[in-house]
């Protein structure tokens, strides 16, 4: 039978209980909300977050922390890739030059490289283009056959296959006769089908290692967190990078199942140095050995006249370096913008200035392919085409086989080649490296590679999206949503 005390009791305790859930519920909101107002740089999200925290007890607050805080950015500067190693290289930069060396339109250009990565141009480099691996692989095989003293090699993607077996019987030969040899792979890249190329060196002595391998414990934060830079030095003189992974579907005369065109650089001169900077930063970080001096660095010799700047981007110190860089150059456009890339996500920021570009009267032209390996990129990148192809930009879409080659270039003496795809993860999450190049000659040798694609494509136009079914639009949007994560 209830007693009087017990029914008080009972209601003393269920008022209490709704008195804490509301009290942890406006402290949890109240976290949020200054959290928001504090970290968010956009109007619309912080006050998006804010609303859910508020609006819906303990799970917009569960909701917030799992994807509202920037993680990314806090662990990729906890991460400390430049305190895991002194600079070296520093005679390099004896052949630095001022931004006012360049054509006075590029000179804020260059103004805005320098100020973003604390790195000047540096003189007396050539920069030469391989197409596919047909052509990269040979001159990459060779480079490291002809080694004397080091190699260190970056990849996102190692697969064990025959291009992945080239490169280690390379490696194991230049091992066995006395070089040191160094390679280092992301440790998701290195998960990619087929694998087993880790192992396989490590049964050879030949050191390497996996890059940020994600653990139970930071699982959201370190799986993001991926190195997508490519970059092989050879005696600390000659240089290649790009786009390429290494692996057989690039690699035509083996004919893979799966061919997929890429664009890589063989790179000689000063700016080496920092190609073997940024590796062996990263390797400093993986293993905490450090690669000072000889055999890894040489003195630079001039090989060229183009001027050319690496620039580092990644979640840590870096960020926003590419996004930055990107932002100059098409303030700065004054005839035409070229643009290639295996996947298109740019934020509301670069879009409105490809715009803004084309609106001055400069011709853009975006390379896409029609269908890339990434369904859900592909249907994402369409609901921004309608404002693009409105503002007077050229969206082209070429046929398979997939292309994953990265160009950009501005007028007829600027160009940009690295690891950098036009999205977000490219952008804002991945570790990248690319080279800024001042030179009219290459431009020139890159154009007939852009035109060729284009020759090929097909121009997308606003009938084509108007077109489109009322399913796909829906599709297409709800995938679009998802941008900042894919």
């Amino acid at each position: 039978m209830e007693t009087p005390e017990s029914f008080f009791l009972l209601q003393w305790l269920h008022g209490f209980a709704l008195w804490l859930l509301s009290s942890v519920h406006i402290a949890l909101a109240l976290a949020v909300t200054l959290h928001a107002l504090m970290k968010k740089e956009e109007v619309h999200k912080a006050v998006s977050w804010i609303g859910l925290a508020w609006l819906a007890p303990f799970g917009g607050a569960f909701a917030y922390w799992l994807l509202g805080i920037n993680r990314i950015g806090r662990t990729g500067v906890a991460l400390g890739l430049r305190q895991a190693w002194n600079s070296d290289g520093d005679a390099a930069e004896a052949f630095a030059v001022s931004f006012d060396a360049v054509d006075a339109v590029l000179a804020g250009v260059a103004r805005v490289g320098q100020q973003v990565t604390g790195k000047p141009l540096l003189g007396g480099n050539s920069v030469q283009p391989l197409t596919d691996g047909d052509n990269a692989y040979p001159a990459m095989l060779a480079a490291m056959d002809a080694a004397e003293h080091s190699i260190t090699l970056q990849t996102y993607i190692f697969h064990n296959d025959k291009a992945g077996q080239a490169f280690v019987e390379a490696l194991a030969r230049a091992h066995a006769r006395g070089v040191q040899v160094r390679v280092l792979v992301d440790a998701v890249g290195a998960r990619y089908r087929p694998t087993g190329v880790l192992r396989r060196l490590r049964n050879l002595d030949i050191p390497c290692a996996s890059f940020l391998r994600p653990s139970i414990t930071r699982l959201l934060s370190h799986v993001n967190l991926r190195n997508h830079r490519k970059i092989l030095v050879v005696d600390g003189e000659v240089g290649f990078t790009g786009g390429m992974n290494i692996s057989a579907n690039h690699w035509f005369s083996t004919q893979p199942s799966t061919p997929v065109h890429c664009l890589h650089f063989e790179v000689r001169g000063p700016v080496v140095t920092d190609m073997q900077r940024a590796f062996a930063t990263d390797w400093a970080f993986t293993t905490r050995e450090r690669l000072q001096g000889a055999p890894w660095f040489a003195p630079p010799v001039p090989r060229g006249s183009l001027l050319a700047r690496g620039v580092t981007d990644g979640p840590d110190a870096d960020i926003d370096h590419m996004r930055q860089v990107i932002l100059g150059s098409l303030a700065a456009a004054r005839q035409r913008v070229r643009i290639v890339t295996p996947y298109f996500l740019p934020d509301e920021v670069v879009l409105s200035t490809l715009q803004t570009t084309a609106l001055r009267g400069v011709a853009v032209d975006i390379v896409l392919p029609a269908r890339s390996n990434l369904p859900l990129l592909d249907w994402a990148m369409r609901p921004q085409c309608d404002e693009l192809l409105a503002a007077g930009c050229r969206i082209h879409l070429t046929p398979p086989p997939f292309d994953h080659g990265k160009l950009f270039v501005v007028d007829d003496d600027w160009a940009l080649i690295g690891s950098t795809n036009w999205d977000a993860r490219s952008l804002r999450l991945n570790f990248e490296y690319n080279l800024e190049c001042y030179d009219e000659a290459l431009v020139a040798a890159l154009d007939p590679l852009i035109d060729g694609r284009i020759a090929q494509a097909t121009l997308l136009d606003a009938d084509t999206l108007a077109r489109q079914s009322l399913p796909a639009r829906l599709r297409n949007r709800l995938v679009w949503l998802l941008s900042p994560y894919l």
